[in-house]
């Protein structure tokens, strides 16, 4: 990930005052709803009506009526609240909703005015590039990131000998080593090693975070215009895993369901996990949780990242979008209250905000994975199709299907879809 330099040295000690605060304050009384995901605490009430307390304290006049949405059904909500005319103002989620999807329809705001020049100063290149589309239009105005990782059951591997083939400091592994790694498993009587889930598109950042690692491929061009899924590495590292003996392909699951079959000890590993995977589950945990980077040949890897803010859609009321862009601003740039933002995801700021966990050793730990978040390629054109088209694919390989084939077939429909937006 690629940081501007001179960011901390800039930032030392508080945070510049908001260039926007004020700018649009509501003049009299004015209600907008915010419909947020599950994005660490920002998906519980109690944590939310906190933040809005702070809020209010600040600007009285303005009303947030928030509704809380979960990603099984939470796309399917708002695309029948659009249909309606009935769009919520405010939406907290990632780049892919946001720019790629919602935005690249024209159906949310341009954010400029938030993106002064003194928040791309502060704010990582990375993030910033996510979060507009290739015109230059943004369409979402970024809080917090997180690397997406893998886990596994320290204590089972340890029982069969396999911690021998990963580093515990570095949090890194070869695919030679995985592979070992996972056969000294499968032979210590774990039989369910781990599951390449394929029910849907809940937690598709783990597998195709673990294709595009084990031999090097990727899932886009560097571009963001084409899918590139079907290449010799992506082919070979499908079929490794459908080759090897305690990895499943299972069409039951969805990242939900692997992360409590991890859990609850069923798995030996998870490919969809993070830091809020460990913290919501923590009392249900009866093992050692090792986070792990995703295998490679190399031993460097490329982790997916999640990037999450704010977007507003376009419902035509001035007065709503002036509201909503200053609940962005005092959320994300007011010098207090952005830091308490951010620890209610669980994850990290986009800008440097000093060590805001210091004292937590497991917000430590996670920590050594941002190092390693690759390209945010989750913005090319048709990713709602693409995503269906990825679990198709993998359960068709779970079916027995041609590895080459089924991958072909996914490349074609994702581009076709590219291509029509």
């Amino acid at each position: 990930m690629r940081l501007r330099k001179g960011l901390a040295v800039a930032l030392t000690g508080a945070m510049a005052v908001s260039a926007f605060a004020g700018s649009v304050a509501a003049e009299e009384a004015t209600e907008i709803t915010l419909w947020t995901y599950p994005i660490g605490s920002w998906g519980d009430a109690a944590t939310v009506e906190g933040l809005l307390a702070s809020f209010n304290e600040a600007h009285p006049d303005i009303t947030v009526k928030v509704e809380y949405l979960d990603y099984t059904n939470g796309d399917d909500k708002i695309n029948t609240a659009i249909e309606g005319g009935q769009a919520p103002d405010l939406v907290m989620e990632g780049p892919e909703r946001l720019v790629a999807n919602w935005g690249a329809k024209g159906l949310m705001v341009d954010l400029a005015d938030l993106w002064t020049d003194e928040a791309k100063e502060a704010i990582y290149d990375s993030v910033e590039a996510a979060c507009q589309n290739n015109e230059g239009v943004f369409y979402e105005y970024p809080l917090c990131m997180t690397a997406h990782t893998m886990a596994i059951n320290r204590d089972v591997f340890e029982a069969a000998d396999a911690l021998q083939y990963l580093d515990e400091e570095t949090r890194t592994w070869t695919t030679e080593n995985f592979i070992k790694a996972v056969e000294a498993v499968y032979a210590s009587g774990q039989e369910n090693v781990a599951a390449v889930y394929c029910g849907g598109q809940g937690g598709d950042q783990g597998t195709r975070a673990l294709v595009n690692n084990l031999y090097g491929g990727t899932f886009t061009n560097a571009e963001h215009t084409e899918y590139t899924a079907d290449s010799e590495e992506n082919i070979k590292a499908l079929e490794l895993l459908a080759g090897m003996e305690g990895i499943n392909f299972d069409a039951s699951l969805q990242g939900a369901d692997e992360i409590n079959l991890f859990c609850n000890g069923t798995l030996a590993m998870a490919f969809c996990w993070n830091i809020a995977q460990e913290k919501n589950n923590v009392e249900n945990i009866a093992f050692d949780v090792l986070p792990m980077a995703f295998p490679t040949e190399t031993g460097e890897p490329q982790l997916c990242g999640g990037i999450w803010g704010f977007g507003i859609f376009d419902n035509g009321d001035e007065a709503k979008i002036e509201a909503a862009k200053t609940f962005i601003d005092f959320m994300a740039n007011d010098e207090k209250q952005v830091v308490e933002s951010v620890k209610a995801s669980s994850y990290w700021p986009v800008k440097d905000l000093g060590n805001i966990y210091e004292g937590d050793e497991m917000m430590t730990e996670y920590s050594t994975f941002v190092q390693y978040m690759g390209d945010y390629y989750q913005v090319v054109g048709g990713w709602a199709e693409a995503r269906t088209a990825w679990w198709n694919m993998l359960q068709q390989i779970g079916s027995g299907a041609e590895v080459s084939e089924a991958v072909a077939t996914f490349t074609e429909t994702a581009n076709a879809a590219a291509s029509a937006k």
